[in-house]
């Protein structure tokens, strides 16, 4: 979109941070398919590796987490610059919301024509929102890009320390629900409708915990499950780069034998 992205040591940074109206008008609106072509010839030559083994998932960041990355230039803790934009120019901040959305669809919508089959939505920092701000800030365009993925590939919507906006979520509309750790599995997919899947929500931190303790907290969190289908089992968040391996493996095995 024009704003010079890198990642750097603390992740994703933006070096013409898009803070004005006049910012927001001269982004660019790219063709993934031309900018983004190398992401497509990896979802082809994934799902051919695959042969019909596991579903693959394809991705991509929400709108507002997007949006406060290209606001605040970086990660941030307040989110003062993305806060002030949409409380004192509303329409800027549609603007850009909208942008993003189309944006973002012509993404994801290219991830399944070459070969998804199912789409992880991230909102990372949404968390950081009122409920009141979430409704009238946010959860329109997270309407308007669920609407807009392409029928019949089932959406998973993920966002951290969101349990003061588990239920505003659900009217977005996706098929699953990811939570993260913060809140007992078995509140959260109450408080969202057993009707809707939910994905979660082991800490990652657990990970590094001994073998036996990973496996005691894998068996509450499908005990809270009550054997309900619909349960995708994952951490609460990414994995961290220094996890043991054989941690992992410690996991996967335990979720696979508590749950047959």
């Amino acid at each position: 979109m024009g704003v010079g992205l890198e990642y750097a040591t603390g992740g994703p940074v933006i070096q013409r941070p898009v803070r004005t109206g006049g910012d927001i008008d001269a982004l660019r609106d790219p063709v993934p398919e031309e900018s983004l072509s190398y992401v497509y010839a990896a979802v082809r030559s994934t799902r051919a590796a695959l042969n019909g083994r596991v579903p693959l998932i394809g991705f991509c960041g929400a709108p507002f987490t997007l949006a406060s990355y290209l606001i605040e230039g970086g990660a941030s803790r307040n989110y003062i610059h993305t806060k002030r934009l949409y409380h004192t120019d509303p329409g800027a901040w549609n603007a850009l919301m909208e942008r993003l959305v189309a944006s973002t669809l012509s993404y994801v919508n290219a991830q399944i024509d070459a070969g998804i089959d199912a789409l992880q939505v991230f909102d990372s920092w949404v968390g950081c929102l009122a409920p009141d701000d979430y409704r009238e800030y946010v959860l329109p365009h997270m309407r308007r890009l669920m609407a807009g993925v392409t029928p019949g590939v089932p959406v998973i919507h993920f966002g951290t320390g969101t349990c003061g906006l588990l239920e505003l979520m659900r009217e977005a509309g996706s098929d699953v629900m990811g939570v993260d750790w913060r809140v007992d599995l078995d509140e959260a997919w109450s408080r969202v409708g057993h009707d809707m899947a939910i994905q979660g929500n082991l800490d990652p931190v657990a990970l590094f915990a001994p073998p036996a303790e990973i496996r005691r907290r894998v068996g509450d969190i499908l005990r809270r499950v009550q054997g309900r289908p619909g349960h995708i089992f994952n951490l609460g968040h990414g994995i961290l780069p220094e996890t043991p391996v054989d941690h992992v493996r410690a996991m996967v095995d335990a979720v696979h034998e508590l749950s047959a």
